[in-house]
């Protein structure tokens, strides 16, 4: 399996979903499943903690596909629960700090920003500049 050894990348894969159990996976049946891609820059890697921190840009928007994609290759995200198994009972460590959208009646472009805050799980943010 591909893992984040470079520093970026994108992946591109066929996700598939089990409803019955809420959970999608990687599949090579392009039929079956819904293409998903997204383009990653680690920007820190802390190698005490062997955490990464990683920014993505979706390309599509499938069903967990930041957390299947990443889980795929082997770098789970921290605390997820259903895809990983580091910090088993944290917060799963994923945030979406900028989001654009065309609202859709003015058709003005909008823009949202979220940092969390530096503490517990977070403080491998310090130093980095989003």
């Amino acid at each position: 399996m591909e893992n984040l050894r470079k520093r970026s990348g994108v992946f591109e894969d066929y996700l598939v979903k089990n409803e019955k159990n809420n959970i999608s996976k990687v599949t090579k049946d392009t039929q079956k499943g819904k293409f998903a891609s997204l383009d990653y820059e680690v920007l820190k890697y802390d190698e005490q903690l062997n955490l990464s921190v990683v920014k993505i840009n979706l390309h599509t928007g499938r069903h967990h596909q930041i957390r299947v994609q990443l889980s795929s290759r082997n770098h789970s995200i921290y605390g997820d629960q259903k895809y990983g198994g580091r910090g088993h009972g944290k917060q799963i460590a994923l945030w979406a700090y900028k989001l654009k959208i065309i609202h859709p009646t003015t058709k003005k472009e909008m823009e949202f920003e979220s940092v969390p805050e530096k503490i517990g799980s977070w403080k491998i943010l310090d130093g980095i500049e989003l």
